[in-house]
């Protein structure tokens, strides 16, 4: 019975560290109650005199003719934000393949600790860190590319307006774009710029890319975009604005960075503190900390430590987290 209590509390406890790290240190979603607005007002052309269109997504995002799928693939259908996620971190991946390693990096955690001269009690707990690694890889590698992302949209905006008052077409921009800058913009816009060669409209491919890129500059053109080609307008004068905004944006984004930082390395510290005074306290007084577990008090304090660590980790998470 004490085994099994041992195993739960563990796993609690390393499941706190993971959340504290989704939560503090890894920026949160871009999509706010202003975004969903914006998506609402550019999709609601779809509820028009089209009727009950179905949204079926862009035809080249559609599956291949292969309909054979194995069972790892039919369960990786119901957690469509890992194909989401490794689609934004540009990880030419399979879901089914990145849980199937991240399941490996479990069992190899817990192999090695029955291999090696370490407690098993601590084999949990090594699977879940070394399961952690490409999770955090692919964490930081979408973090990476969606703030370069939004570093290059200002000058996108500048390119495409400049190209409208030159003579060119929206079209012609999206292509300008992709060819003159450099990635992953140009690559988004570069897939939008083929869809429109493949028949497909120019407002369900921008609309396609706002829905791939998480980022609420992007939502701010696409709706602009698509309201202007409803209404009428001067596009180029409405990006020029739009890109100031973006830069003002920007500009102020980095000013709050600087000043939450003391913040972020609060978190960091807090994050680090726990599992490392754990294992330097159960490598100089091995039956001290193993009382944590079989002890019903100590259990208690181990629950009330883990409780009070997520409270500290939202506070955190909520006093650096300011949205622009």
């Amino acid at each position: 019975m004490s085994g099994i209590v041992i195993v739960i509390a563990v796993g609690v406890f390393v499941a706190s560290l993971v959340a504290f790290a989704v939560t503090v240190m890894v920026p949160g979603s871009d999509s706010t109650s202003t975004e969903d607005r914006l998506a609402a007002m550019a999709t609601r052309r779809h509820g028009g005199a089209g009727g009950d269109e179905k949204d079926e997504g862009s035809l080249l995002l559609a599956g291949g003719l292969d309909d054979s799928t194995t069972a790892l693939s039919k369960l990786m259908e119901n957690l469509p934000a890992l194909a989401d996620y490794l689609d934004q971190a540009d990880i030419q991946m399979q879901p089914s393949k990145f849980a199937f390693i991240c399941i490996a990096c479990f069992v190899a955690g817990i192999v090695t600790c029955v291999v090696a001269p370490v407690p098993i009690l601590l084999g949990p707990i090594l699977g879940l860190l070394l399961m952690g690694l490409p999770i955090g890889w692919l964490f930081m590698k979408r973090k990476k590319r969606l703030a370069k992302f939004g570093k290059q949209m200002p000058e996108a905006l500048e390119l495409i307006g400049r190209s409208l008052r030159a003579g060119h077409s929206l079209n012609a921009g999206f292509g300008l774009v992709a060819s003159e800058m450099e990635a992953p913009l140009a690559t988004e816009f570069g897939r939008a710029f083929e869809e429109q060669n493949f028949g497909i409209p120019l407002d369900e491919a921008i609309e396609d890319m706002a829905k791939r890129v998480p980022n609420m500059d992007l939502r701010f053109f696409a709706t602009a975009v698509v309201l202007q080609r409803q209404t009428g307008g001067d596009l180029a004068e409405i990006l020029d604005k739009i890109g100031h905004l973006v830069r003002e944006r920007l500009m102020i984004l980095g000013q709050i960075q600087a000043l939450t930082g003391e913040g972020r390395m609060s978190g960091a510290v807090l994050l680090a503190l726990p599992p490392v005074l754990f294992v330097v306290m159960l490598k100089l007084n091995y039956e001290y900390v193993m009382m944590l577990f079989t002890d019903e008090i100590g259990r208690y304090m181990l629950a009330g430590a883990l409780v009070t660590q997520i409270i500290g980790a939202l506070v955190i998470k909520k006093i650096i987290t300011i949205k622009v």
